[in-house]
Parts: structure tokens; sequence; C-alpha cells
């Protein structure tokens, strides 16, 4: 209909000219006016007409991203929370959760993927700062008070544990677990799991002592200091394998509540 109008007025138009071009000019613009309003409600009948059709489900649309926020949250402008998983494995239409704790601080443009499955979510804890550009990937789990630096990167399935600070730029890779306390330098790309209370630095990553000064703000005592650099030095500097490091940190160094999280970590540690 609208391809015939076309024929219809440009067929006027040319006998308009001949008798009088001015008086053609104005109806011309006058019927191109015409014509594109009628175009655009014809495209907004169709466009409403599949809406009430069914042919586009907005409501279903929503529900597949199911975020659930608890209270004192800040999440400030451009944040996207339960972004559809960048996961090949994630089959489009299945809901995706992220469930986020209290008191947490959510900067600008951050991304936060829900989980791949619709048993799984996307989990951070209380008291966590967000900052710029962080991209949070699916299935990942930050624990309490971490810092995310700006325009970190983490791939699915971390685990972040408490009170870690990753500083700007840092890439995280899939499936890496980070221990507590343990400060991960800018720019830095982690491969394998990170021990708690160590300060981790440079490309390729590695030990860059430990994380004291953090650890002195919440009253751990020097001679706990101690004990965790000396674990450390085991691990890290001395000539033996981690598995005898492990079998001789016992021997020599008294236990703690610290000692032990760091030998249960190794342990459990699959990277």
């Amino acid at each position: 209909i609208l391809l015939q109008f076309s024929e219809h007025v440009a067929a006027k138009s040319a006998d308009m000219a001949i008798k009088d071009p001015h008086g053609a000019i104005i109806t011309l613009v006058s019927v191109l006016v015409v014509f594109f309003a009628l175009t655009i409600l014809y495209f907004a009948y169709t466009f409403i007409g599949k809406i009430s059709s069914g042919k586009i489900n907005w409501k279903k649309t929503i529900q597949k991203i199911q975020p659930q926020l608890s209270s004192g949250n800040i999440v400030y402008q451009n944040a996207v929370i339960g972004a559809t998983p960048q996961d090949f494995h994630y089959e489009e239409g299945n809901p995706t959760h992220v469930i986020i704790g209290n008191d947490n601080r959510i900067r600008e443009n951050v991304v936060i993927a829900g989980g791949t499955n619709p048993d799984t979510a996307t989990i951070i804890g209380d008291g966590n700062f967000l900052m710029d550009r962080v991209h949070i990937c699916h299935d990942v789990k930050i624990h309490n008070k971490c810092v995310i630096g700006i325009g970190v990167s983490i791939a699915g399935n971390c685990i972040v544990e408490d009170c870690s600070i990753q500083s700007s730029g840092v890439v995280i890779q899939q499936d890496v677990r980070i221990g507590r306390f343990s400060l991960i330098q800018s720019g830095c790309r982690v491969q394998k799991d990170v021990p708690p209370y160590i300060i981790l630095g440079g490309n390729p990553a590695c030990y860059h002592g430990v994380n004291s000064y953090v650890l002195k703000s919440i009253n751990v005592s020097e001679r706990i200091l101690r004990h965790i650099a000396n674990t450390y030095r085991l691990i890290y500097t001395a000539n033996f394998s981690l598995e005898d490091a492990v079998i001789k940190i016992p021997e020599q160094i008294p236990m703690s509540e610290e000692i032990e999280n760091i030998l249960v970590f190794i342990k459990d540690s699959k990277r």
C-alpha cells in the first residue's frame, strides 16, 4: 500500500511541477512528511502486534535475570547485575541468578554475570567494594570485605576469600581460588591459586612477601607474622618440593590459626 501511495504521489508531483513549480515543491514536502509518518505508524503497529501475539515476550526475558540484593547496597550508574553468562554451557532461556549480601558498593560500569545453570549462582558476600569497570563472570564466589580494583576481570567459577585485595587491572583466570587477606598487585595475570596472607606481583605473577600491613591492621602479632613469613620461606624459597614443605611446616613452625589456614588451603588447592 505504501509503495502504491508513493507512485501516485510521484505522478501527481510531476504533473504539478509543469503547471506550478513552487506549489509542487510545497506539496511534495507535505506528502513526504505524511508518508514518513505513515511508515512509522505501520512499523509501530507491526511491533506492538508481535508483542501482543507473544512473538516478543518481554516478561520471559526479564524473568531470566533473577538478582537478589540484601540491605545496605549502593549500586552506581551503568552497573549490570545479572548479565547473561558468557559461557558456552549456558542454555539460552534458562534463568540466571545473582545473590548479593549486605553493604556492598558496586561502582560505575561493573558487570556481574549470573550463574550458568538454574541451580547455581554468582554470589557476592557482605561489605565488598567493586570499583569501576570490574567484570565478575559466571558462578564466581566473592566472600566478605574484599576490594576489587578498577578494571579487574575475574573469570568463571573463581573463589575470592575474605578481605583479599585485587589492585587495578588484575586478570584472574577461570577456577582460581584467592586466599584470605592476600594482595594482588596491579596488572597481574593470575593463573594459579593464591595462598592466604601473601602479596602477589609481577608477570608472571610470583610471591612478593607477606601482606603484613593489612595483617597488622587486624592486630596479628609480630610473632605470628614471623611464623607466616617462615612458612612461606619453606614453600617458596627453600629447596623443597611443595609436598616436602607441607610436611616440614608442622615440624618447624608453631601451629596457629593462620598457619593451619595456609596448610588447609594448600592441601585443598587444585591449581
